[in-house]
């Protein structure tokens, strides 16, 4: 194992594991996969996950139902470990235990981070934060339930494979995780491309509403509060819209602009070379990767925002 995790692990007695707001399968797969491995390795040490509810559809994880969503069902920890966590803002709820704890460590892939904690562990260039997680552990000890953990936020982060983040490395990792005889078709389907009724519903309804710039190559959608309310989704439903736009022949940029509550507005951006979304959602406190970030938006009306984004992806593509 890492000789920084091992480290910062020996020290602790009770180690709390968070991952961001809306958890992703990169989040939700890392966290997991981190306690699991703890659970096996380090059974006298108290850890617990503590993450806002996870969409069902992990809910194929070991681990899943002793998620604690409650922050104050917990006490101040000896060593916080923020996982897939690109800055402390997106502890959300969380963000008390993790400045309360006598220890902090990072472990994360976004070039947006800015190394929040007294150890960050950080690789831009990993598909996924389970990629990099999975190098720092001693592989001999990932079982199974471990690697399908690793496995979920790897395929999902790197878009089953296909995101220029995608590396031989990856691959390798991916294989060897297939080795430790997970059902990764089964895992590719459903942490990544399985839709429920309503998710589908609202994925149409964006795409109806999609708007594409004079020269084609910025496509954006706006989905309203009221249009999400209509339709009984909740703000999860809507992920792999954005990439759906991204799709979309032509297009180098494409924006999902979700209205969260009244007023407040969620980008999710999606993007080929040579435009970088990071850059564009660091203008608005947001972050992420090159060609997959997001950000939230108050005060503005969504048109008014969009104007600004297309201008800030058009200026990138016509240097």
């Amino acid at each position: 194992m890492n000789a920084i995790l091992t480290e910062k692990l020996e020290r602790a007695k009770s180690i709390v594991l968070l991952g961001h707001v809306r958890p992703d399968g990169d989040c939700v797969g890392s966290v997991l996969a981190m306690y699991l491995y703890l659970k096996k390795t380090a059974p006298s040490k108290q850890v617990t996950v503590c993450l806002e509810k996870p969409l069902e559809k992990f809910n194929y994880l070991s681990g899943f139902s002793e998620i604690v969503t409650d922050a104050d069902a917990v006490s101040a920890p000896d060593l916080a470990v923020a996982l897939d966590v690109s800055d402390k803002g997106r502890l959300g709820g969380f963000q008390r235990l993790f400045d309360d704890a006598k220890d902090t460590l990072n472990i994360d892939h976004h070039i947006t981070n800015p190394h929040f904690a007294a150890t960050t562990i950080c690789e831009p260039e990993a598909s996924s934060t389970c990629e990099l997680l999975y190098t720092l552990l001693d592989s001999d000890q990932v079982d199974e339930p471990i690697a399908a953990a690793l496995y979920t936020g790897i395929v999902t982060d790197s878009g089953v494979f296909k995101y220029g983040s995608t590396s031989a490395r990856t691959m390798r990792i991916a294989g060897e995780l297939m080795e430790k005889g997970i059902p990764f078709g089964e895992i590719i389907d459903g942490a990544f491309y399985r839709k429920t009724f309503v998710q589908n519903q609202i994925m149409g309804l964006a795409l109806l509403h999609a708007v594409e710039n004079a020269d084609k190559t910025v496509i954006y959608s706006i989905v309203t509060e009221a249009e999400q309310r209509r339709l009984g989704t909740v703000h999860a439903d809507l992920d792999g819209i954005s990439e759906q736009l991204r799709l979309t022949a032509g297009v180098k940029c494409a924006v999902l602009c979700s209205e969260m509550e009244p007023g407040s507005w969620k980008l999710s951006l999606r993007s080929l070379e040579p435009v970088d979304v990071a850059a564009i959602a660091m203008r608005y406190g947001g972050g992420g990767h090159i060609r997959a970030a997001g950000c939230t938006i108050v005060g503005k009306r969504a048109e008014e925002i969009m104007e600004e984004v297309i201008r800030a992806a058009e200026a990138q593509l016509h240097v």
